[in-house]
């Protein structure tokens, strides 16, 4: 049998390397928040081919004397944890392996000077060995430089990507770092470029905008809310306002940014039925709660966390995010398309009619006056029948009326009439707005099923002619029984009928002609992964938006002017009616402004 032996400390290092630096991302991350939690004001980032050459993190905080440098170059060193009490973890980093793990797999060149110091001092440490020490010049702070990462590691360093994509990654470090701080002045350089430039002291609000996108703050709403000892703050765009991948999520917890399943699966059912499967929320959510009700010593990288109540947090997280949206989700992403914009305002300027009724005007003479016969009422035109080369008009327009007094009151106006059967026009006090009348209705019967309490009626039960057994193993079973209680609000009757087996009794309305098999496996299984199932109810959600659409107003129908107004004033008064139940807006605004340059009035 081998003998057992203490690993020497180079190789330990070596290891614990693999769980912290995995990339020069996950290097940068680690500098940036110790760059934070040194009290910093101010955190200057610079990188070479994607950090693949170079990485350097200065920052103006509370500093290292050389005798704190040496030990931090020390593998479970910590000025972090001043006790025992690691559940009370209030700092990014805690855990001590950052450093050495980084200096074991690179060239690291540690400077520090701290405040009312005559200089500093530097060490360098190549690939864990100390190869230089001595006195060094720079301003109170510290200053980090990683170089040759993984130069004699070649098989990890082959696994690294392209310069592009490991740049990619620290960029979308330093972004997520520098959210969560509004407070600190950040910048990024990427060779000679200068990426990212944040001044300390912006508003949350401003500086999530700066990073994600600048239009996010005019089609987003604001979260500030709080239940018990948590509190959510943050921005959610608005679900018209989406992209294809969910990459623009940010999520974070008591400062730190994660990456979690059960805050991705929050957000999800938040936005459940108002974004298409294929769409993804783009939003920046701070989760704050007690620090002994989250466990950050999951994992050695810090990016996943552990909650003591996860069904409450997912619960608290979903409630805020509907209860924000339904606040300002009358709104719509409101902009017209540019491309459609730049088609209205290049139409051009001709000296004869354009092709398609070139046909209609053929021998006429351009450069004669005008023909009199063309307006003396008496005399029967005897050209060419225009129906012949244009397309019938789609539009159907109301006698003009004036305005009301109370026009103000309405935000989407007064109806003017109807185009192509399918969108409604309506002048309002401060534009033209156009709404998708299918769109709009089904939104509007979904919110009035909720609201009249069609939900309890669509989760009524559907008792089973023979109740059927379900076999499964015995924790779903075990899970599944506790939750029997909740199930049955939403018309499932299940019980234990042995160890391993449940009995089904009825079944939801809604879920007519669902396998009963199927749906306790994928209760027991979301149980499992969240400790409280949402998915009966998410899958009742879905059959109403299904009942909703087949139940609204179609395109294609003709409206009265009557009806018209009456959907423009309900959907004033419903929440989410400014998307429909698959993400898309309802209605757009057309500002006076934007009109009048369409005619070259400003």
């Amino acid at each position: 049998m081998p003998a057992i032996r203490r690993l020497p400390e180079t190789l330990v290092n070596r290891i614990a390397a693999g769980e912290v630096v995995e990339r020069p991302a996950s290097a940068l991350k680690e500098l940036v928040e110790n760059a934070i939690d040194s009290g910093a004001g101010r955190i200057a980032v610079s990188i070479a081919e994607g950090g693949l050459a170079r990485i350097e993190v200065t920052d103006d905080g509370c500093g290292m004397t050389p005798a704190e440098m040496s030990l931090a170059l020390e593998r479970h060193a910590t000025s972090k944890l001043p006790d025992d009490a690691i559940e009370q973890v209030s700092t990014l980093g805690f855990r001590g392996e950052a450093l050495p793990s980084i200096a074991s797999v690179a060239r690291l060149t540690l400077e520090s000077r701290v405040r009312g110091a005559e200089q500093g001092w530097k060490r360098v440490v190549d690939h864990g060995t100390l190869a230089e020490e001595g006195p060094a010049a720079l301003p109170p702070g510290t200053r980090v430089r990683v170089e040759q990462l993984f130069a004699k590691i070649p098989a990890r360093r082959k696994f690294l990507r392209t310069a592009r994509s490991e740049y990619a990654a620290c960029l979308d470090v330093v972004r997520r770092l520098a959210m969560a701080r509004p407070d600190i002045g950040f910048t990024l350089d990427h060779g000679d470029r200068r990426i990212l430039g944040l001044q300390p002291g912006d508003a949350l609000e401003s500086r999530v905008a700066q990073i994600v996108a600048r239009d996010l703050a005019q089609n987003g709403v604001s979260i500030a809310l709080e239940r018990g000892a948590m509190r959510l703050t943050g921005i959610a765009g608005l679900p018209t306002y989406n992209r294809g991948v969910a990459d623009h999520q940010y999520l974070f917890v008591n400062g730190r940014p994660v990456k979690d399943r059960l805050l991705a699966g929050a957000v999800r059912g938040a936005y459940a039925d108002m974004l298409a499967r294929d769409r993804h929320a783009v939003l920046a959510l701070f989760l704050a709660l007690p620090a002994e009700d989250v466990d950050v010593n999951v994992h050695p990288a810090k990016t996943e966390v552990r909650f003591r109540d996860a069904a409450s947090v997912r619960g608290f997280i979903v409630s805020g995010l509907r209860q924000a949206l339904a606040t300002g989700d009358r709104r719509s992403a409101q902009a017209p398309d540019a491309g459609a914009m730049a088609r209205w305002q290049t139409e051009p300027v001709q000296a004869e009619p354009a092709p398609a009724l070139r046909s209609i005007f053929q021998g006429r003479d351009w450069t004669a006056a005008p023909s009199p016969t063309l307006r003396d009422g008496g005399l029967r035109w005897t050209g060419q029948d225009s129906h012949q080369t244009l397309a019938a008009p789609q539009g159907r327009a109301e006698m003009a009326a004036d305005l009301p007094a109370e026009v103000a009151e309405y935000p989407l106006g007064i109806a003017r009439g109807q185009v192509a059967k399918t969108y409604i026009v309506a002048e309002a006090a401060d534009g033209l707005v156009i709404v998708d009348q299918h769109a709009a209705h089904e939104r509007l019967v979904l919110e009035r099923l909720r609201a009249a309490g069609a939900g309890e009626k669509v989760a009524g039960s559907q008792a089973l002619l023979m109740p059927e057994v379900v076999e499964m193993d015995e924790p779903a079973c075990d899970l599944l029984e506790e939750s029997s209680a909740r199930f049955a609000e939403y018309g499932l009757a299940i019980e234990r009928f042995g160890p391993g087996a449940m009995l089904v009794r009825a079944m939801p309305a809604a879920l007519k002609g669902a396998d009963p098999e199927s749906l306790l496996a994928d209760l027991a299984d979301d149980l499992a992964r969240h400790g409280e199932s949402l998915l009966l109810g998410e899958r009742i959600e879905h059959v109403l938006a299904t009942m909703a659409c087949h139940g609204s107003v179609r395109a294609g129908r003709a409206l009265s002017v009557t009806e018209m107004n009456a959907l423009l004033r309900e959907m004033e008064q419903t929440p989410r009616s400014g998307q429909c139940n698959h993400g898309r807006p309802t209605w757009v605004k057309l500002s006076m402004d934007d009109v009048e340059k369409l005619f070259g009035r400003h």
